[in-house]
């Protein structure tokens, strides 16, 4: 399985190459875990009840819409027993603690389901112990 990081997951929304090649190309599941799936969705919501007039409003409710239909196709990977559990390890590791919750969340779900996450945030999961990972950005 190949698990996509919120990052990656946008470029490949806004139909961003090399990322929207090496998605087409990949020879296993990809799909998003839940964290990402809410993060979408915090952003659009923002929008929707940040804007300013009418038009924005509209234009938030487009994108808010727009973004539901296309998470209905993706695979998402919510958080399980073993999700959990290495969430619970990885706490436990005092470098890890400025690693934020949301990302924290995602490793320990590509972690218990023995996925390759893709990430730009290379530098930042790389601190995470048997996390497989690769760039689709470059």
């Amino acid at each position: 399985m190949i698990l996509l990081d919120t990052d990656i997951f946008s470029l490949l929304m806004r139909g961003r190459e090399p990322t929207c090649t090496r998605a087409r190309q990949a020879e296993d599941t990809v799909a998003i875990s839940v964290v990402t799936r809410v993060e979408v969705l915090r952003g659009r919501w923002e929008f929707l009840l940040k804007a300013e007039d009418g038009v924005q409003l509209q234009r938030a409710q487009l994108w808010l819409d727009r973004t539901e239909e296309d998470l209905r196709d993706w695979h998402i990977i919510g958080i399980d027993q073993q999700s959990a559990e290495a969430f619970d390890r990885l706490r436990k590791i005092a470098s890890l603690r400025r690693i934020g919750r949301g990302d924290l969340l995602i490793a320990s779900t590509a972690l218990a389901h023995q996925a390759l996450l893709v990430t730009r945030n290379i530098r930042h999961f790389r601190q995470v112990p048997g996390l497989r990972l690769e760039n689709w950005a470059e």
